[in-house]
């Protein structure tokens, strides 16, 4: 997602700001004009994105009398997830898009209240009117699409729904249907519906496939008018389960194009548990009579791979571990022995195997404690595992406990022996002398505190400002405890004013837990400051609250909240992972190789007691294999997730959409005015292998429309001798096909996006036989602890050859190996300016038997 040119200083100076205020820890707002889209830094040129805000799943991507739409998840008021719509852009070649005004919009009542979002979903084009909502001359577009139905909906709060909007001027404007919803279960995770017509054997109706998506499984329902439903079978949970089913997409092809042998592919979005990490799709391959989908590649569940088992608890004891109770809480969370199952209180329980488990649920989500295996020697070259629980990922720098940092303790901690008006505080808005500070609210509070929710009358809809006294920065850092509401627009923040101006700010994180902040204000050493804490916000989470500031020369260390199961090597956590706040265990693997020959142990650890405060694992093998990886994936990478087909695509062709994002870090990603990019339509095919038909990936074909070919560069075949080897052509939006032999070197491939030491590798590692994307030096790789990575896949030489196809653009790599066998999609966030091209070879010489570095076009702005 990114684009090359220098950026003006004024607009750096823009886009540094509005980064600052989107990661919450911000500097004094700058008032300018909105900056060009084709100056900003990571912006793409042959990928679409929204010219602002935030933009997630494709949805309804359809062909109609000429034009490819594509709408998608939107939010119209900020640059993280919400207030979701559906926005919308139209193209004649899948690569031009033009944005369009928001197409379905989410729905209120009569007091401005959220009642209804718009989820996912697709669109048909009902060539026949089975709906009515068109005629026979002008046959209407209907959108089917998931009603997410806020708390303040008055039939279906919580829950979530199938519900239909309709179109009669080829998707410009949409009514929603006064039927909705057409289709509800009464559960709060039915969504993501995806349409087809179907005609064969069993009849002709139209075909829906939607998703509960924490029991894993894929539901068909059949209709003739897209009104009325009803059930025809469901596909239960198979091959990866280690999070939430999403985006469910089935469609036939044809075996090697083989009219005569056709195979339905069914495929299915997971997050997280996929196999990079994170979000990512998965599919598989095998057979519909219009009633029932029959897998051909199905892996057994309770199974695990073959391997040493290191635990199973399934003995009716911890014996060999280390259980470490919670001495508040007695018993928990471990309790004395494995859990059979669930414990009282807890839902139901799935996916462990044999007789026991570890429950970290003993007592509830409020213990916290530790449990750690005797140490054993690492022999193979995975670990996998069953997890489960809450999703509370370890983060590097925590500690375990809730210590402040040491230092002065400003403003007294809000500990006050009467108001905060008292001590020369001043209060605006709906804030009360007599309610300020609190002494409710906030986990992890020392004493009293400042909780915006409690300071006035109106609870989440108190609005005003809360402002210290002066005081004298004397030292380097503040470090607080902050909790409540997350806003990005400046409506729900703390600040530390400096003559008057917001120098610093922060906002909360959607959690009653309070957690240690930190402003680093070495620059404003000496001067006058005073504190402003900003509610202008309204509804769920319109609230902060603020504890125990510390002025001092060491910043605040946050409190861990972490529920995982860790790799200890020498006392480091060398591997992490969480739970994905479901009780249902899903398969996850480390890949250990490097470690072979160290002495380990492996810790749980939950320290937290708010909401999916616990964790689940069971199962622990050492093994030659990754279970993950024995499955059918879309893409290898971690950013294609949410990818669906276009609907009554020309030529009969079957074209994917997917979002380049991944849940672990997607709100995060550094851009600036928008957040969130598709990745390039791709058509699929299904050949025939050695372990059955599988799909192949081809970007469409509409790309070679933007190849520069005279500006084009071919290397003649050569061998790559050690170390990194420049190449005389620079481009940060190019395709590049190479072939490469290994030689007698142990990695080899390209560097691309470099700028000195810092690029993004893409090559294969001969002893693995895995081709891999490593964006571990590609820039900016800080802004969020799960970012930086190695993603790879297993890769099998044809003729002793590998084969790469990748495109570049600006901020992202997308490869395809061996002809599209294999794909990884990776975004990267280099430095400006970061345009070099080089192979490398390492541990030997490889060779290079062609190369071809094709400049692209700008698509886009």
């Amino acid at each position: 997602m990114t684009r090359r040119t220098k950026v003006p200083a004024i607009a750096r100076v823009i886009a540094a700001v509005v980064l600052s205020l989107a990661a919450g820890l911000t500097a004094a707002p700058a008032q300018a004009a909105d900056p060009d889209p084709a100056t900003q830094q990571y912006r793409p040129y042959l990928h679409y994105t929204p010219l602002k805000n935030w933009m997630n799943d494709p949805n309804g991507l359809v062909y109609h009398n000429g034009t490819y739409h594509i709408y998608y998840q939107y939010n119209p008021n900020g640059t993280t997830w919400g207030n979701m719509s559906w926005g919308h852009a139209t193209s004649a070649d899948l690569l031009h898009w033009t944005e369009q005004p928001l197409a379905i919009a989410q729905t209120f009542n009569g007091s401005g209240q959220a009642t209804e979002d718009i989820f996912s979903g697709s669109i048909v084009v009902d060539s026949q009117n089975t709906s009515g909502f068109g005629t026979a001359q002008n046959p209407p577009l209907v959108a089917v699409y998931t009603s997410n139905y806020t708390g303040n909906h008055p039939l279906y709060p919580g829950k979530q729904a199938q519900s239909l909007a309709y179109s009669t001027d080829s998707g410009q404007t949409w009514t929603k249907y006064s039927g909705n919803p057409v289709l509800s279960r009464n559960t709060t995770d039915f969504r993501d519906p995806k349409v087809f017509w179907y005609q064969g054997a069993a009849g002709s109706y139209w075909v829906m496939s939607a998703v509960e998506a924490n029991e894993h499984r894929v539901l068909f329902y059949k209709s003739t008018d897209l009104k009325n439903w009803t059930y025809l079978d469901d596909f239960k949970p198979a091959n990866a389960t280690g999070g939430q089913w999403e985006c469910p997409d089935m469609f036939p092809l044809a075996v090697d194009g083989n009219p005569n042998n056709i195979k339905w592919v069914l495929a299915v979005n997971i997050n997280p548990g996929a196999v990079a990490g994170g979000s990512g799709g998965q599919y598989f391959v095998g057979s519909f009579d219009g009633t029932r989908f029959t897998s051909e590649t199905t892996d057994p569940l309770g199974v695990a791979p073959p391997g040493n088992l290191l635990a199973g608890f399934n003995g009716g004891s911890y014996s060999g571990w280390n259980v470490g109770n919670d001495p508040a809480n007695p018993g928990g969370p471990w309790g004395s022995s494995p859990a059979p199952g669930a414990l009282p209180g807890q839902q139901t329980v799935t996916g462990s195997i044999g007789a026991g488990l570890v429950n970290g649920f003993t007592g509830g989500d409020a213990p916290t404690g530790t449990l750690e295996s005797a140490p054993f020697t690492v022999t193979k070259d995975y670990i996998n595992f069953l997890v489960g629980g809450g999703n509370h990922p370890r983060q590097a720098g925590e500690q375990p406990g809730n210590t402040p940092p040491p230092g002065y303790l400003l403003f007294d901690g809000f500990d006050y022996p009467g108001t905060l008006s008292a001590a020369g505080w001043q209060l605006t808005g709906d804030f009360e002398a007599a309610r300020n500070p609190s002494t409710a609210g906030g986990e992890y509070a020392i004493g009293k505190r400042i909780n915006t929710f409690e300071g006035g009358p109106n609870a989440d809809n108190n609005v005003g400002t809360i402002t210290s006294p002066e005081f004298y920065l004397t030292n380097t850092n503040i470090g607080f405890l902050l909790g409540g509401g997350n806003r990005t627009d400046g409506s729900l923040q703390v600040e530390l004013l400096v003559s008057g101006v917001p120098v610093r700010s922060t906002t909360g994180s959607n959690s009653g837990d309070l957690n240690w902040k930190n402003w680093d204000v070495s620059q404003y050493y000496g001067q006058i400051a005073r504190l402003r804490i900003v509610d202008n916000a309204a509804g769920q989470w319109g609230h902060l609250t603020l504890d125990n500031m510390v002025l001092g020369s060491q910043p605040a260390q946050p409190r861990s909240s972490e529920t995982t199961v860790n790799l200890m090597v020498n006392g480091q956590a060398v591997r992490s992972t969480t739970g994905s706040d479901s009780e249902h265990l899903g398969w996850k693997a480390w890949d250990v190789s490097g470690l072979k020959g160290s002495q380990a142990t492996l810790r749980i650890v939950d320290n937290n007691r708010g909401g999916w405060g616990h964790i689940l694992a069971d199962e622990f093998v050492a093994s030659d294999i990754n279970r993950l990886e024995q499955h059918d994936w879309l893409d290898w990478g971690r950013d294609y997730y949410a990818a669906v087909s276009f609907s009554n695509a020309p030529d009969g062709k079957r074209i994917m959409l997917g979002w380049m994002n991944n849940w672990d870090y997607g709100q995060s990603t550094p851009t600036t005015t928008w957040r969130g990019s598709m990745a390039l339509p791709r058509e699929v095919q299904l050949t025939q292998t050695g372990q059955g038909p599988r799909l192949t990936q081809k970007v469409v074909a509409q790309v070679d429309g933007l190849k520069n070919t005279a500006a084009a560069f071919t290397a003649p075949a050569q061998d790559i001798a050690p170390g990194t080897n420049n190449l005389p052509i620079t481009g940060d939006v190019v395709q590049i096909d190479a072939e490469f032999s290994p030689g007698t070197a142990s990695a080899f491939g390209l560097k691309v996006l470099g700028n000195g030491p810092e690029a993004t590798k893409v090559g294969y590692t001969t002893a693995s036989g895995r081709a891999f994307i490593d964006r571990t030096n590609s820039g900016n790789e800080d802004f969020h602890p799960s970012f930086a990575s190695i993603d790879d896949v297993p890769v099998q030489l044809i003729n002793g050859r590998l084969r790469l196809r990748l495109y570049v653009d600006r901020a992202s790599v997308e490869v395809f190996a061996q002809d599209g066998l294999v794909t990884l999609t990776d975004q990267v966030f280099p430095s400006e300016g970061a345009n070099s091209l080089s192979l490398f070879s390492e541990g030997g010489t490889a060779r290079l038997e062609s190369l071809t570095v094709t400049p692209l076009t700008r698509a886009m702005w």
